[in-house]
């Protein structure tokens, strides 16, 4: 089959799978959806001639035809390296099940209402919210409109699906790992407020009264971003009496904390010790080999994306949080003490 000029700009369609390899469109439909009916004979003439065409199905159609989009929609921030990660598992995850997704981003001028909005227009069948900072009631009014699962942050009384870590486990952990090393002196560069941050804060002030360490309790402002660590560590640094370890809210923190240590000649973790939070891909990095705690983000996607799944094709109307364990990842910044502290 020869198509002319303008028919060879457009998609290819069933009718034309059908003409080129002489059958009917609905043997066509069997033959690629794997149906039994037609004969191997027929089965390899359709597919020559669908393979000559380049047809490709319309998933798009074929799923409006169902009434389905299975399509999970995603909120994150761009600015996070952590949710980069969460993204890429989500996605394995998501394939797994036969689900694809639709990603709307936080950014500097686009907000988190807005990116939702994008999502609920895109005929999203459930929403994936990494560490939202809507309030309980929206995320709620949410819920009533399609399956909302909040990962990374409690959600109390709001009848959504929940997936987060342990959070102040995970900065308990740091606190005893750093005062395992002979560490008393622990300050903390905070997250600003949200429910993510005073979960981790409050891990912080937990873990050193545990240790007996309340009188050296240090929580310094900060929020999400390089800066506010740079800012925490000159604030820290410029006493008469620093900190011998520093724990951060996140990784990006953490990194601003190093980036300040370094251009001041100040040897981590020879003098000072740094922990971050998430295990984000920049903390991995070589040159900068954070010690940090893991959420287990494939783990977080995999219960997010069942939580998905167990609404939508299974039935489930009773919401539920799971809580996975963090782990502490020791690397290159944490070290013992400096003698004499």
């Amino acid at each position: 089959m020869v198509l002319g000029a303008e028919e060879s700009l457009r998609r290819p369609r069933l009718q034309d799978v059908a003409a080129e390899a002489g059958v009917s469109t609905a043997s066509v439909s069997l033959v690629l959806r794997g149906v039994a009916g037609p004969s191997s004979a027929t089965r390899e003439r359709v597919l020559d001639a669908a393979a000559r065409l380049g047809y490709r199905p319309d998933r798009a159609a074929s799923l409006l035809a169902r009434r389905r989009s299975r399509l999970i929609g995603v909120v994150m921030d761009v600015r996070s390296t952590f949710h980069a990660q969460l993204v890429e598992d989500v996605h394995e995850a998501a394939e797994e099940h036969g689900y694809d997704l639709v990603l709307s981003t936080v950014t500097r001028t686009r907000d988190e209402g807005r990116a939702v909005e994008t999502l609920l227009d895109s005929r999203c069948e459930a929403l994936v919210l990494l560490g939202p900072e809507a309030p309980a009631s929206r995320l709620s009014a949410l819920d009533r409109q399609l399956p909302v699962v909040a990962v990374g942050r409690p959600v109390p009384s709001a009848g959504v699906d929940v997936v987060r870590a342990a959070d102040d486990e995970g900065v308990g952990q740091a606190v005893d790992h750093l005062v395992g090393l002979g560490h008393r002196r622990i300050a903390y560069v905070d997250g600003g407020p949200g429910v993510i941050p005073a979960g981790r804060r409050r891990g912080y002030q937990r873990a050193m009264r545990r240790h007996r360490l309340g009188g050296h309790l240090q929580v310094v402002a900060g929020d999400h971003g390089e800066e506010s660590g740079a800012r925490a560590a000159r604030e820290l640094f410029a006493s008469d009496l620093p900190p011998t370890a520093v724990i951060t809210y996140n990784d990006r923190s953490a990194v601003g904390v190093l980036d300040t240590l370094l251009r001041g000649g100040v040897d981590v973790p020879g003098a000072v010790s740094v922990v971050g939070y998430d295990d984000s891909p920049l903390s991995r990095l070589a040159h900068v080999d954070l010690t940090t705690v893991s959420q287990d983000s494939g783990q977080l996607m995999r219960h997010a994306v069942a939580a998905v799944v167990e609404r939508l094709d299974g039935g489930r109307t009773a919401h539920r949080e799971v809580v996975v364990p963090p782990r502490l990842v020791v690397r290159g910044t944490t070290g013992p003490a400096p003698a004499g502290v």
